[in-house]
């Protein structure tokens, strides 16, 4: 059930050509989804402009919950875009595993902590890049990490370390965990052929949609979150 990604090995520095292939892929899905469905818009939405337009929608909820609906503005893309990659990344492992010669080819890439990390750093990195762009590099720091009591610094220092694990980890511990319980189950399924069948496929199916359902909120939580740190960084008080 385990098995080792490819891996490149370039100018000193290895990559997993797993998580590049698959994330390069969900980028490709996710601008397919937005290009398609906004090709000929109309006033009274109808068919893919009405779901784009529902989750467009239920981003500005999101951010709206975060801050003002003048700094959510500033946000919106980068919310729709965030929960729109995590999703699909997320759903990529669900449908099929490729497996050619022992190495893994195929598989969701927020099931690997090193993708997940990045995309936790680089909200982090973005949270704080907003918060200087909009205070000014003093009043960002001093809003931030000195106010309302100096001793506070290295906690809330700390605080960005521990805000990057958990919110790479989550993520991470979620999708890992499905795809690794949906190996198990394909592993029943075919322990003792067309008797384990009948157990094994209706689990298969049941997990299959309790995954999608777990991929769902942790893409809604993983946005959400990001939103929070951003205005906890942009906010002026």
């Amino acid at each position: 059930m385990e098995h080792e990604s490819p891996i490149l090995y370039l100018f000193g520095l290895s990559f997993n050509v797993t998580n590049m292939i698959t994330t390069v892929m969900a980028c490709v899905i996710v601008f397919l989804i937005a290009f398609i469905c906004t090709r000929n818009m109309k006033i009274k939405p109808t068919g893919k402009q009405n779901f784009i337009e529902w989750v467009v929608d239920f981003v500005k909820n999101i951010i709206s919950s975060s801050m003002s609906k003048e700094q959510g503005d500033k946000f919106g893309l980068l919310g729709f875009t965030l929960i729109m990659f995590v999703f699909v990344s997320n759903m990529m492992g669900l449908p099929l595993v490729l497996n050619i010669n022992g190495q893994q080819l195929w598989k969701s890439p927020t099931a690997d902590p090193i993708v997940t990390l990045a995309l936790a750093f680089m909200i982090i990195i973005l949270s704080n890049y907003f918060g200087v762009r909009e205070q000014g590099f003093k009043n960002y720091f001093m809003n931030s990490f000195i106010r309302p009591v100096p001793f506070l610094l290295p906690i809330k220092l700390f605080e960005e370390f521990t805000n990057t694990l958990t919110l790479a980890l989550r993520l991470y511990g979620n999708i890992y965990a499905g795809e690794i319980l949906i190996g198990l189950i394909a592993t029943l399924a075919q322990s003792y052929g067309i008797f384990t069948w009948v157990v094994g496929i209706p689990l298969q199916m049941v997990w299959q949609g309790f995954s999608i359902f777990i991929g769902s909120i942790q893409a809604f939580v993983f946005t959400t979150l990001t939103m929070v740190y951003i205005s906890h960084k942009v906010e002026h008080e």
